[in-house]
């Protein structure tokens, strides 16, 4: 065999596919210059806008963008142990690892939709042997014999975007990923809110704990006052009986609150993946900073809400799945071309007289299909009218949320007030019962009750705290956590081979 010529023969092999290839090239751009892309372009649908919030006042103006909180929102509150945990939450919550995957999922379905707009190639080199039968045809004899066929193809083939389908599609799938991304967003911000509200959850339950410390304290000098008066005569037993029954009471809701706590604290570490058996936060030994939280205006939660964004990403890619339906009314152009070497013998085989090639456009179209394709359009339709209803609703329900925690914000500084007044006046009636009980003028039963008072008006008074520090968490959530769809990744970010670092 002559293998001098091999590397000159399976040049020219390739050169038939190359040549092949620029065929197909210059058709297919052709064919895109003069295409065009069929469906409804994409406008965000309107959606009812307030001039400002109902909570802020006429009166007030919406304070400086610099003011809105930004980024680590939490740092806000003044808690250095706070803002350790938040700090593990994006590490280790598994909530936010599944839309991390949901979105790495989401960039890969871009890149699978991109090679579409360029030709593919393929090859499929096979050696074929073959034995021909013996065939007994009277007057004509036939001898079975045996062969074998070399055969090196090379297939090429494009359809080149003449309708926009593949761009459509591209466009579909790059608004998915982009919704895609800001649900992990939404989902970072919620697991963050989470933790916020179960940290000053158990802070607010640790107040509950202080305030009992110090009524069981307290209730046990009475209980031993109450003890020396009826030893000296002073007192009756039912004075001791009753002083007793508070501060077992008051121990048993000290001892209880154990199991609030200790629920808050496991909350905690599932939210940070770690095992509650070996989780623990200490004690605080002092109340968190109540932040004021700027609102902004009713305009800018569109741009604020990680899940107004997914909602608008969403109307974006059922708008584009109506022009992929629409494209299907057009006929389909597919380019192909097709060449290489075949040969009955291994010698022969890479020589120039083996070659074949074949390239020519073949169109293909629908012509009847009972209604299928104006019935796939009206599907998508539909669908795209869901997803702006859907969105719609989403923009209603952040305002009212923002709406909801303005008003307990505006409403909790009343309640506290009144609920502080109240326990100063509980505080005062303690002294004056204590006073006259000392006095022998009323009995210790007078002094217990004002003691029982207070600590409910002091319990609510730490309920009002809490729910203002809730309040709080939940309002920079309504408003977005500072995040901005400007954060959210372009079509280059989301069709990079590197997942883009998302604020």
């Amino acid at each position: 065999m002559k293998f001098a010529n091999i590397n000159r023969i399976i040049g020219c092999g390739v050169s038939i596919c190359s040549w092949a290839l620029c065929i197909l090239c210059s058709i297919g751009l052709c064919g895109m210059l003069g295409g065009c892309s069929v469906g409804p372009k994409y406008q965000r649908p309107a959606v009812p806008l307030a001039p400002s919030y109902k909570e802020l006042g006429n009166w007030q103006q919406a304070g400086p963008k610099d003011t809105i909180v930004r980024g680590q929102w939490w740092g806000v509150f003044q808690d250095a142990q706070l803002n350790d945990l938040e700090g593990r939450v994006d590490r280790g919550n598994q909530t936010i690892a599944a839309a991390a995957a949901n979105y790495e999922a989401a960039r890969a379905l871009v890149r699978e939709a991109r090679p579409q707009y360029f030709p593919t190639l393929t090859t499929s080199p096979a050696i074929t042997n073959s034995r021909v039968s013996t065939i007994a045809i009277p007057g004509i004899t036939s001898k079975g014999y045996t062969d074998t066929v070399y055969d090196l193809p090379f297939t090429a083939s494009w359809e080149p975007d003449l309708w926009g389908r593949i761009r459509k599609t591209v466009q579909a799938n790059v608004n998915a990923a982009q919704g895609s991304a800001a649900d992990l967003e939404n989902a970072r911000l919620l697991m963050h809110a989470n933790l916020a509200a179960d940290y000053f959850d158990l802070r607010g339950v640790e107040q509950q704990e202080r305030l009992l410390d110090a009524t069981v304290i307290a209730w046990s000098r009475y209980l031993d006052l109450t003890r020396g008066l009826l030893r000296s005569g002073l007192d009756a037993d039912e004075a001791v009986a009753a002083a007793e029954s508070q501060l077992e009471a008051a121990q048993a809701q000290r001892t209880n609150l154990g199991i609030a706590r200790a629920q808050y604290e496991h909350a905690i570490a599932i939210l940070l993946g770690e095992s509650p058996s070996s989780f623990s936060i200490a004690s605080a030994s002092k109340d968190a900073h109540l932040p004021t939280v700027p609102a902004g205006l009713p305009a800018e939660l569109l741009e604020r809400r990680p899940d107004i964004a997914a909602a608008e990403r969403a109307m974006a890619g059922a708008n584009a799945q109506i022009g992929i339906a629409k494209a299907a009314y057009f006929p389909n152009v597919l380019l192909g071309a097709t060449g290489g070497l075949e040969s009955l013998s291994f010698a022969d085989w890479f020589t120039w007289p083996s070659r074949f090639w074949s390239v020519g456009p073949s169109v293909a179209e629908t012509l009847f299909d009972a209604g299928l394709r104006r019935a796939t359009v009206r599907q998508y339709q539909a669908q795209y009218d869901e997803t702006v209803a859907n969105y719609r609703q989403s923009v209603l329900t952040a305002f009212g949320q923002v709406e909801d925690n303005m008003a307990a914000q505006r409403i909790l500084v009343q309640d506290l007030q009144q609920q502080d007044a109240a326990v100063q006046s509980a505080q005062r009636y303690v002294k004056q019962a204590t006073a006259r009980n000392l006095s022998g003028l009323d009995p210790y039963l007078n002094v217990l009750t004002a003691e029982v008072n207070l600590l409910t008006y002091q319990q609510t008074s730490v309920t009002f705290q809490t729910q203002q520090m809730l309040a709080s968490v939940q309002l920079i959530e309504a408003l977005g956590g500072g995040w901005g769809t400007a954060q959210l990744p372009g079509s280059k970010d989301i069709s990079a081979k590197t997942a883009p670092h998302l604020p």
